[in-house]
């Protein structure tokens, strides 16, 4: 049974069905699903419109279905899935659910929330795409230390910061947080992982256009990638200013290191 409320959604499913030859196999029904008894069924799957007349919707009770009904009904079935936003408060997500956030390409693509038979209750994963690598956490994490910047820098990928998964990052590589706020891991040693993108850092500055522009002069830098976190400098405008001449490559984070806004240059590790 395929349910939605929406008259043209409905025939567009229809279609799907006919053209797939499972037309005989499918009802597909116009409805309010909120008025639908989903007990009798396997398997429960709900992708609820998180999407209204002004845009994006952030409170999960304004989805349609709204998530406590989602939720009910994934409690009632053997099997359930709930697609849910990336952004998604951990604090809406009950603690029968197991949470999983999917990354493709290092971009945060959806969150699903796993009920029934074969998941781990309470837990959280980080799966990414195209690799299919993996990260699971049983119950959220202690916070993790904070430090001085070391020689390398790791930049989690976008689900494992979703998943509030960095401190296992942490412990991984033996390193800490640049600032409590900054989902930026430091370390003193090499670490590889799919988990994180990898660099050497070569600089450490106070915020300061100036400053930047004369180091990347001096370094002959005519490539510069611009990464940022807790930082209102928009990249383009800072690469304008920088004008950028030379044969080197370089990458500058703009964050803050223990609550200062701060400059760091390096290189991709490999």
């Amino acid at each position: 049974l395929a349910v939605d409320r929406d008259p043209l959604t409905a025939e567009v499913a229809r279609a799907n069905a006919a053209a797939l030859g499972l037309a005989a196999l499918i009802e597909v029904r116009c409805a309010d699903v909120t008025e639908i008894d989903t007990s009798p069924y396997d398997a429960v799957f709900v992708d609820p419109a998180r999407r209204g007349g002004r845009g994006r919707i952030f409170d999960p009770e304004a989805y349609s279905p709204p998530l406590s009904w989602a939720t009910a009904a994934a409690l009632k079935a053997p099997r359930a899935a709930l697609k849910i936003a990336p952004g998604i408060p951990h604090e809406a997500i009950g603690p029968e659910a197991e949470a999983e956030w999917i990354s493709d390409g290092g971009d945060v693509k959806e969150a699903v929330l796993w009920y029934g038979e074969g998941i781990a209750p309470g837990s959280f994963r980080a799966t990414l795409l195209p690799s299919g690598a993996a990260l699971t956490a049983p119950a959220p994490l202690p916070a993790p230390p904070v430090g001085p910047v070391g020689r390398y820098l790791y930049e989690p990928d976008g689900a494992v910061i979703r998943a509030h998964l960095v401190a296992d990052i942490v412990e991984r590589c033996g390193g800490r947080l640049v600032d409590e706020t900054i989902a930026y891991v430091t370390s003193d040693a090499p670490y590889s992982s799919p988990y994180v993108a990898g660099y050497e850092i070569t600089d450490q500055l106070p915020f300061n256009m100036k400053r930047l522009k004369a180091l990347l002069r001096e370094r002959e830098v005519g490539v510069l990638t611009v990464k940022k976190r807790g930082s209102a400098v928009e990249p383009e405008e800072l690469r304008r200013r920088m004008k950028l001449a030379g044969p080197h490559a370089a990458t500058v984070f703009l964050t803050r290191v223990a609550g200062a806004p701060t400059m760091l240059i390096g290189r991709p590790l490999g």
